[in-house]
């Protein structure tokens, strides 16, 4: 069986939307585009270097459409994308120039290609994806870079659907600019108590 790593950036309220442009993503009136710029300093990209390991990626249409249109161009300062297995998730889109694209269409298919056997997949950015993934506990794993900023609107990693789940931190760094590295492995089911008692 694969593993599912969601790697994201957010904020401090959980936006995870358009963080490397302004013209990345701008649904909804988003005006906050490049929100990451600030922070990015050597110490995150080296970070970002070493999560970036060729590895199969799922991705859902926008953010496929987003990657083929700019990494084919782009590929020596993400070295090996072009060579791995690009899962797309749409029930729209069935071809792409983009070499090794593959199509799905439903969870199940998803849960197929998870239970194959295979290297670890990652997904980035794919926010409604991302969304699917957590309420059918699909994710293993969670690396997030979350950013001292907060934006108060926009798409947010955590939104409605999202079920109850524990996580241990396996992994975690602060940048001298603030940006917190956390990586997080499922860890069953949410525990409940009394503090103190």
């Amino acid at each position: 069986m694969r593993k599912i790593i969601v790697l994201s950036f957010i904020t401090l309220d959980g936006v995870m939307q358009a963080p490397g442009g302004p013209e990345e993503d701008t649904s909804g009136g988003f005006k906050y585009g490049g929100w990451t710029a600030p922070y990015f300093d050597a110490e995150a990209g080296a970070a970002m270097a070493k999560q970036m390991k060729p590895a199969d990626l799922l991705l859902g249409r926008k953010t496929f459409e987003i990657f083929a249109a700019y990494w084919p161009k782009h590929a020596s300062l993400w070295p090996g994308i072009n060579d791995v297995a690009k899962y797309c998730v749409s029930s729209t889109l069935e071809t792409s120039d983009w070499n090794n694209s593959v199509f799905l269409k439903s969870v199940d298919d998803i849960k197929k290609l998870k239970s194959s056997e295979g290297s670890d997949i990652q997904v980035h950015g794919s926010g409604n994806m991302v969304q699917t993934l957590l309420q059918h506990d699909l994710v293993d794993e969670l690396w997030l870079k979350t950013f001292p900023i907060t934006l108060g609107t926009g798409k947010r990693l955590f939104a409605e659907g999202t079920i109850p789940a524990a996580f241990t931190v396996i992994e975690s760094f602060v940048t001298s600019a603030g940006v917190i590295f956390a990586n997080y492995k499922r860890a069953g089911e949410v525990k409940t108590g009394t503090v103190g008692a």
